[in-house]
């Protein structure tokens, strides 16, 4: 039984519909953690809707924030309670994104996953297991999990832009070329990357001035 993802969201500028970015938040944060990069999107998107789930479950190393599983070596839980979480968050996004295409009225080509470290290993876990191919997936500072399976797995390859800062000290930068090796190995034909310099867990403007250029270029836009 899949649970209902509370969401924010920023209508499009334009007031007229015509793609959406789902942003994806980190381990403890939640969904207008992410909502505010809408506000400098919104003018170079303006058909885009922004829409932001807090993940399902409430974080216990963060109170007012949510995760989307378990982390064992943060938390304490154990690789079974995380994998289960993995499986029964995928679930719930897979839900969700199929409602958000139906409320709106949009083909998953005009579906953009905009994850932030949790919230990237949740899109390249999810988006790559759709039977409809997205647009494209922004995987900023995260990983990919169980590489070792998406060959087998993957039944569609969306375009993928990799971001990383080179000083990120909770998920190593070395994932970036870790993901861009397994996501090769399986097949996926676009799959590009940029590191941010001198940057640490977060978002830097160069980066999310690459993103937008992809997301304008795998939108049509």
């Amino acid at each position: 039984m899949t649970r209902v993802l509370q969401a924010g969201r920023k209508e499009a500028k334009s007031g007229v519909t015509r793609s959406v970015v789902v942003f994806l938040h980190g381990y403890g944060a939640n969904g207008a953690d992410l909502l505010g990069l809408a506000d400098p999107l919104a003018d170079h998107l303006p058909d885009t809707l922004f829409i932001a789930p807090d993940a399902p479950e409430n974080c216990a190393g963060a109170p007012m924030g949510y995760q989307w599983f378990p982390i064992p070596w943060i938390d304490g839980s154990s690789e079974e309670e995380a994998e289960r979480g993995l499986m029964q968050a995928s679930e719930d996004l897979n839900a969700f994104l199929d409602a958000v295409l139906v409320d709106e009225d949009l083909l998953p080509e005009q579906m953009v996953l905009f994850g932030f470290s949790q919230g990237t290993m949740m899109s390249l876990q999810v988006a790559p297991r759709r039977e409809d191919e997205i647009a494209g997936i922004v995987a900023f500072s995260g990983r990919l999990l169980a590489p070792e399976l998406l060959k087998d797995e993957a039944v569609s390859k969306p375009s993928i832009l990799l971001v990383h800062g080179d000083q990120d000290d909770v998920v190593p930068p070395q994932s970036l070329p870790e993901a861009a090796e397994a996501l090769d190995e399986a097949g996926f034909k676009e799959v590009y990357a940029h590191i941010m310099k001198g940057t640490a867990h977060g978002i830097a403007p160069d980066g999310l001035s690459v993103a937008l250029a992809f997301m304008r270029d795998k939108l049509g836009l």
